[in-house]
């Protein structure tokens, strides 16, 4: 729905704290980018170097695009000025702090409100899009910030780096891990006239884990810790 408010937010955003970072002696720029800025059909595990090598998504356009060019900004600022910079992509983030709009949030925490609302309304099954067929990979917000802490002491690269568990779960896989930590006994229904989007996306982490980073926190703990969350703050 929003892909020229994506493409126009973001490059605006970016573009303004890279340059003012640049002027005001910033020692060194966290930028984070995201898994959607690889092609649709990119060879997986994703690699780095599969950046611009194919067609994106076309639901995220917007967005990759954006982040592309904030990536690329950030490479020529250091090759002209040698400001440094590291540009980190994480796969899907979900966690404390998340966005559970119905319409509007990615899939994770979508799911998570729209199980618990079924299992509170005693609703007799759940809609989900597409087929169920999809693969994510999925990390939880607190092993990116440990992420993103190694890679500003330890990495100097020019190049992006990839942020993720390197493992991915189909969506039904997902729908059924949410549906059991919500405890709801309903039926879950698939929506075909809704899109997949790209078939499987997850990223080769080799790079990162190099570093001597590594994920703590497993799918079904976090979506656990999530949830427990999203109840505590009232949310619901």
């Amino acid at each position: 729905k929003y892909l020229a408010e994506f493409i126009y937010e973001n490059t605006m955003i970016q573009t303004n704290l890279i340059h003012y970072a640049y002027k005001y002696f910033v020692k060194k720029f966290c930028f984070l980018g995201s898994v959607c800025i690889y092609p649709k059909y990119a060879e997986t595990p994703v690699k780095e170097e599969a950046l611009m090598t194919g067609e994106l998504e076309p639901t995220n356009e917007g967005y990759a695009v954006a982040k592309i060019h904030g990536i690329e900004m950030l490479k020529m600022y250091n090759k002209q000025y040698g400001f440094k910079g590291v540009s980190i992509m994480p796969c899907n983030l979900y966690g404390i702090g998340d966005n559970f709009h119905p319409e509007n949030s990615h899939v994770l925490p979508a799911m998570l409100r729209r199980f618990h609302e079924a299992k509170v309304n005693n609703a007799p099954s759940v809609v989900c899009w597409g087929d169920g067929s999809a693969k994510r990979e999925f990390l939880h917000v607190d092993d990116l910030a440990e992420a993103c802490y190694t890679c500003m002491q330890n990495y100097e690269g020019r190049e992006i780096i990839n942020v993720g568990t390197g493992e991915d779960v189909t969506i039904k896989e997902l729908a059924e891990t949410i549906k059991d930590v919500v405890g709801f006994i309903g039926g879950i229904t698939w929506d075909i006239s809704k899109p997949n989007g790209t078939p499987r996306k997850v990223m080769n982490v080799d790079k990162l884990k190099s570093l001597g980073w590594e994920p703590k926190i497993g799918l079904r703990e976090g979506i656990e810790l999530t949830y427990q969350w999203y109840k505590d703050d009232n949310r619901v």
